[in-house]
Protein backbone atom coordinates (compact mmCIF):
# COMPACT_ATOMS: atom_id res chain seq x y z
CA UNK A 1 0.00 0.00 0.00
CA UNK A 2 3.07 2.58 0.97
CA UNK A 3 4.26 1.98 -2.66
CA UNK A 4 1.58 3.96 -3.90
CA UNK A 5 2.91 7.23 -1.99
CA UNK A 6 5.74 7.01 -3.51
CA UNK A 7 4.11 8.61 -6.75
CA UNK A 8 3.13 12.22 -6.98
CA UNK A 9 -1.47 11.59 -6.63
CA UNK A 10 -3.52 13.08 -9.01
CA UNK A 11 -6.80 12.73 -6.85
CA UNK A 12 -8.82 15.42 -6.21
CA UNK A 13 -8.93 17.01 -2.51
CA UNK A 14 -12.19 18.20 -0.98
CA UNK A 15 -12.47 21.16 -1.47
CA UNK A 16 -11.24 20.83 -5.20
CA UNK A 17 -14.64 18.77 -5.75
CA UNK A 18 -17.06 21.01 -4.69
CA UNK A 19 -19.56 18.88 -3.88
CA UNK A 20 -19.50 20.28 0.04
CA UNK A 21 -22.34 21.97 2.48
CA UNK A 22 -21.33 25.24 3.90
CA UNK A 23 -20.96 24.05 6.95
CA UNK A 24 -18.66 21.60 5.49
CA UNK A 25 -16.68 24.08 3.93
CA UNK A 26 -16.16 26.29 6.94
CA UNK A 27 -15.06 23.14 8.82
CA UNK A 28 -12.08 22.79 6.02
CA UNK A 29 -11.72 26.47 5.87
CA UNK A 30 -10.89 26.34 9.71
CA UNK A 31 -8.81 22.84 9.37
CA UNK A 32 -6.71 24.57 6.75
CA UNK A 33 -5.89 27.26 8.96
CA UNK A 34 -4.53 24.98 11.26
CA UNK A 35 -2.36 23.08 9.23
CA UNK A 36 -1.30 26.18 7.64
CA UNK A 37 0.09 27.30 11.31
CA UNK A 38 1.07 24.04 11.62
CA UNK A 39 3.05 23.70 8.54
CA UNK A 40 4.40 27.01 9.52
CA UNK A 41 3.65 29.01 6.76
CA UNK A 42 3.79 32.20 8.11
CA UNK A 43 6.92 31.90 9.22
CA UNK A 44 8.10 30.39 6.38
CA UNK A 45 6.61 33.86 4.53
CA UNK A 46 8.93 35.85 7.08
CA UNK A 47 11.41 34.25 6.49
CA UNK A 48 11.37 34.83 2.30
CA UNK A 49 8.94 37.23 1.39
CA UNK A 50 9.08 39.82 4.06
CA UNK A 51 13.06 39.26 4.43
CA UNK A 52 13.48 40.05 0.49
CA UNK A 53 11.45 42.93 1.04
CA UNK A 54 13.02 44.35 4.38
CA UNK A 55 16.49 43.86 2.75
CA UNK A 56 15.75 45.48 -0.26
CA UNK A 57 14.60 48.73 1.73
CA UNK A 58 11.13 48.72 0.22
CA UNK A 59 8.96 51.39 1.39
CA UNK A 60 5.89 50.20 -0.19
CA UNK A 61 5.42 47.15 -1.79
CA UNK A 62 2.50 45.46 -3.47
CA UNK A 63 1.66 41.03 -3.55
CA UNK A 64 -0.74 39.16 -5.82
CA UNK A 65 -1.40 36.01 -3.45
CA UNK A 66 -2.73 33.02 -6.33
CA UNK A 67 -5.03 30.81 -4.26
CA UNK A 68 -4.94 32.80 -1.36
CA UNK A 69 -7.64 30.88 0.36
CA UNK A 70 -9.27 32.93 3.58
CA UNK A 71 -6.53 35.59 2.89
CA UNK A 72 -4.21 34.32 5.97
CA UNK A 73 -1.01 35.02 4.32
CA UNK A 74 -2.02 38.55 3.45
CA UNK A 75 -2.88 38.84 6.85
CA UNK A 76 0.56 38.27 8.14
CA UNK A 77 2.09 41.01 5.37
CA UNK A 78 -0.20 43.77 6.18
CA UNK A 79 0.37 43.39 10.24
CA UNK A 80 4.34 42.98 9.06
CA UNK A 81 3.96 46.31 6.43
CA UNK A 82 2.51 48.50 9.54
CA UNK A 83 4.86 47.37 12.41
CA UNK A 84 7.46 48.10 10.11
CA UNK A 85 5.91 51.45 8.21
CA UNK A 86 5.27 49.87 4.88
CA UNK A 87 2.82 50.98 2.82
CA UNK A 88 1.02 47.84 1.19
CA UNK A 89 -1.22 46.76 -1.58
CA UNK A 90 -2.29 43.27 -1.01
CA UNK A 91 -4.65 41.09 -3.37
CA UNK A 92 -5.94 37.63 -2.68
CA UNK A 93 -6.30 36.01 -5.93
CA UNK A 94 -9.31 32.69 -5.32
CA UNK A 95 -11.17 31.22 -8.06
CA UNK A 96 -13.14 29.97 -5.07
CA UNK A 97 -16.64 32.46 -4.82
CA UNK A 98 -16.33 31.66 -0.60
CA UNK A 99 -13.05 32.06 -0.42
CA UNK A 100 -13.08 35.34 -1.95
CA UNK A 101 -15.74 36.57 0.10
CA UNK A 102 -13.76 35.49 2.77
CA UNK A 103 -10.63 37.11 2.50
CA UNK A 104 -12.54 40.36 2.76
CA UNK A 105 -14.65 39.59 5.49
CA UNK A 106 -11.28 37.82 7.47
CA UNK A 107 -9.65 41.28 6.91
CA UNK A 108 -11.54 43.93 7.06
CA UNK A 109 -9.52 45.99 9.76
CA UNK A 110 -6.97 45.91 6.71
CA UNK A 111 -8.16 47.68 4.18
CA UNK A 112 -4.60 47.48 2.22
CA UNK A 113 -6.07 43.38 1.29
CA UNK A 114 -8.36 43.45 -1.44
CA UNK A 115 -9.85 40.20 -3.31
CA UNK A 116 -10.45 39.25 -7.22
CA UNK A 117 -12.47 36.31 -8.11
CA UNK A 118 -10.62 34.64 -11.05
CA UNK A 119 -8.50 31.78 -12.60
CA UNK A 120 -4.90 31.63 -11.45
CA UNK A 121 -4.21 30.18 -15.33
CA UNK A 122 -5.85 33.48 -16.39
CA UNK A 123 -4.21 36.38 -14.09
CA UNK A 124 -6.81 39.53 -14.85
CA UNK A 125 -3.75 41.69 -13.91
CA UNK A 126 -1.10 43.12 -16.38
CA UNK A 127 2.32 42.29 -16.79
CA UNK A 128 4.21 42.81 -14.05
CA UNK A 129 1.52 44.79 -12.12
CA UNK A 130 2.60 43.32 -8.58
CA UNK A 131 6.02 43.87 -6.93
CA UNK A 132 5.79 40.24 -5.65
CA UNK A 133 3.16 37.03 -6.28
CA UNK A 134 3.33 34.47 -3.58
CA UNK A 135 1.68 31.07 -4.04
CA UNK A 136 1.04 28.63 -0.64
CA UNK A 137 -0.35 24.96 -0.21
CA UNK A 138 -1.86 25.30 -4.01
CA UNK A 139 0.67 24.10 -6.36
CA UNK A 140 -0.10 20.70 -5.37
CA UNK A 141 -3.54 20.79 -6.92
CA UNK A 142 -2.63 20.97 -10.40
CA UNK A 143 -1.05 18.36 -12.87
CA UNK A 144 2.49 19.03 -14.38
CA UNK A 145 1.00 20.82 -17.30
CA UNK A 146 -1.25 23.15 -14.80
CA UNK A 147 1.66 23.79 -12.56
CA UNK A 148 3.90 24.74 -15.11
CA UNK A 149 1.18 27.05 -16.60
CA UNK A 150 0.27 28.53 -13.13
CA UNK A 151 3.98 29.29 -12.57
CA UNK A 152 4.39 31.06 -16.05
CA UNK A 153 1.24 32.94 -15.38
CA UNK A 154 2.57 34.43 -11.85
CA UNK A 155 5.69 35.25 -13.29
CA UNK A 156 4.20 37.30 -16.05
CA UNK A 157 2.36 39.80 -13.64
CA UNK A 158 5.51 39.70 -10.91
CA UNK A 159 8.24 42.55 -11.03
CA UNK A 160 10.46 41.21 -8.68
CA UNK A 161 9.64 37.74 -7.84
CA UNK A 162 7.56 34.53 -6.95
CA UNK A 163 7.71 32.51 -3.84
CA UNK A 164 5.94 28.88 -3.64
CA UNK A 165 5.22 27.59 -0.29
CA UNK A 166 3.97 24.17 -0.81
CA UNK A 167 4.54 20.44 -0.37
CA UNK A 168 4.07 17.09 -1.32
CA UNK A 169 1.21 14.99 -0.75
CA UNK A 170 2.19 11.82 1.86
CA UNK A 171 -0.26 9.31 3.32
CA UNK A 172 -1.88 11.51 6.11
CA UNK A 173 -2.37 14.80 4.00
CA UNK A 174 -4.11 11.71 1.58
CA UNK A 175 -5.96 10.22 4.04
CA UNK A 176 -7.16 13.58 5.61
CA UNK A 177 -8.07 15.81 2.31
CA UNK A 178 -9.62 13.51 -0.10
Amino acid sequence: MLEKFQQRSYELEHLDKGDYTPEEYEGCIVELQWVNEWLGDASALRHSLLKEIARAELKSFSVLDVGAGSGELLRVAAKWARETDRKAGLVGLELNARSAKSIIEESRELPEISSVRADGLAIPFSDDAFDYVIQSLTLHHFDDEGAVSILREMNRVARRGLFVIDLLRNPIAYFLYT
